[in-house]
């Protein structure tokens, strides 16, 4: 049985016996004088089959055409005067040369094209795609292609030319999905290598100006404890009594506080900032929270203590706290570097407690007060690298990180959870 049809995407004629398949275009079929049919391929000048009893040409479900010999020859060339010319047509390449995936995606893609017999691609700049086996128009693949945009040379030929076009195919990110965050109770934190932010965070002496401002951004959702020493982060000196560095904590869940609090320096030398009384509370829920410093001096005279604090600005869902000031030796005028950075504990003690929970903590090597409205985005997180300016660091806290390493998605600061286990990678999000 030998099959004979007409492959609707290719727009070519497939003749298929037990040695395989072939397909083709500008066909001809004639009938032989002992009821037999012929087949010859025009372009070259010779019979593809050579009187085949017309009961053994079958369409392609393996059901024979019907009638004659000379009704089985009609309705091939019927078929053939469909598929293909004999007029000289060039091939035509007929499906899309855009393709879009997502990174992660797999490609399933298949080239038609009118008049075409013959497919060839180039898929040297490709990793991971190839062609289907059995059908040399189809691409499969590409799911570990990085976001960018591909070219994939082509070809579709036949016997009076060819058609060549380049395919697009281009890669993009996944869409933005937030799914996790990081629980804490008592003795859980997260720590990883403070000298990677003193880039960012650190600075050689007093405030130098905008080469020494940074942002800090992150959601924070209270737990009930009303332990206030409740650390959320720390950045700086081991020696806290003496080195300096800066920490960010909660001072618990109790009625006359429910405060953030921000200090920067040394315990003998810094300035504090405090948010009303009230603002933050286990019953608010999520609440995006930034700190910004705009990189100026921060110390020594009493006359200038209210600049001093004018230097650090405080946001909670997007509007900036007044906040409750005080000092030490009128602030600090001295350096700072990283010995540890922490999220949930501050030198040795001072942790977040009863099911705290920290989501898309980022950092800039700049002042962010402008973006403080972009970046709570009225309550809903989003990829923080279409903001106008990316982060330096910034860890998903749990989306796309592996139990114990949480990634720095933009730098290399990657934190390790400590005393915690898998299940602190909750899916309470903002």
């Amino acid at each position: 049985m030998i099959k004979i049809y007409k492959d609707v995407a290719a727009n070519a004629i497939f003749i298929e016996d037990p040695n395989g398949a072939q397909f083709m275009n500008t066909l001809h079929a004639t009938v032989d004088v002992v009821d037999t049919v012929s087949v010859t391929d025009q372009a070259k000048g010779f019979e593809i089959l050579t009187a085949i009893p017309h009961t053994d040409i079958a369409d392609e479900n393996g059901n024979p055409y019907p009638g004659t010999a000379v009704q089985v020859c009609d309705a091939l060339n019927a078929l053939f005067a469909l598929s293909g010319t004999s007029q000289g047509e060039l091939p035509s390449i007929t499906s899309s040369t855009a393709i879009s995936l997502v990174e992660g995606e797999t490609l399933n893609y298949e080239l038609t094209a009118d008049y075409g017999v013959g497919y060839e691609w180039d898929l040297s700049n490709v990793s991971g795609i190839t062609t289907v086996e059995g059908n040399v128009r189809k691409l499969v693949g590409g799911s570990s292609l990085s976001a960018g945009t591909y070219n994939i040379p082509v070809k579709a030929i036949n016997y009076n030319g060819e058609d060549s076009e380049t395919v697009v195919l281009t890669v993009s990110n996944p869409p933005f999905a937030d799914t996790k965050s990081i629980q804490f109770n008592n003795n859980d934190y997260l720590g990883a290598n403070a000298a990677l932010l003193d880039a960012t965070l650190g600075r050689a002496s007093n405030g130098a100006g905008a080469s020494d401002a940074w942002s800090i951004s992150f959601w924070f959702k209270a737990g009930t404890s009303n332990n206030q020493n409740q650390t959320i982060f720390y950045y700086g000196s081991n020696d806290v009594a003496n080195g300096n560095h800066l920490v960010c904590m909660y001072n618990g869940d109790n009625v006359i506080r429910r405060q953030l609090t921000f200090r920067y320096g040394s315990n003998n030398n810094y300035l504090l900032l405090k948010s009303p009384v009230g603002a933050i509370a286990s019953s608010d829920g999520w609440q995006c929270i930034i700190l910004t410093y705009d990189g100026g001096s921060t110390g020594s005279s009493s006359g200038s203590i209210n600049q001093y604090y004018g230097r650090f600005k405080m946001y909670i869902n997007g509007v900036q706290q007044i906040t409750l000031n005080s000092h030490a030796n009128y602030g600090n005028t001295t350096g700072m570097s990283g010995q540890n950075l922490r999220v949930g504990r501050y030198n040795s003690s001072a942790y977040m407690r009863n099911s705290c929970k920290i989501d898309e903590l980022a950092i800039w090597n700049s002042d962010q007060s402008g973006n403080a409205s972009a970046l709570y985005n009225s309550g809903s997180t989003f990829d923080l690298t279409t903001l106008g300016t990316s982060p330096t660091h910034w860890w998903r806290m749990g989306d796309g990180d592996t139990y114990p390493t949480l990634l720095d998605q933009v730098g290399t600061a990657h934190f390790v959870m400590y005393n915690m286990t898998v299940a602190d990678i909750v899916s309470d999000v903002p």
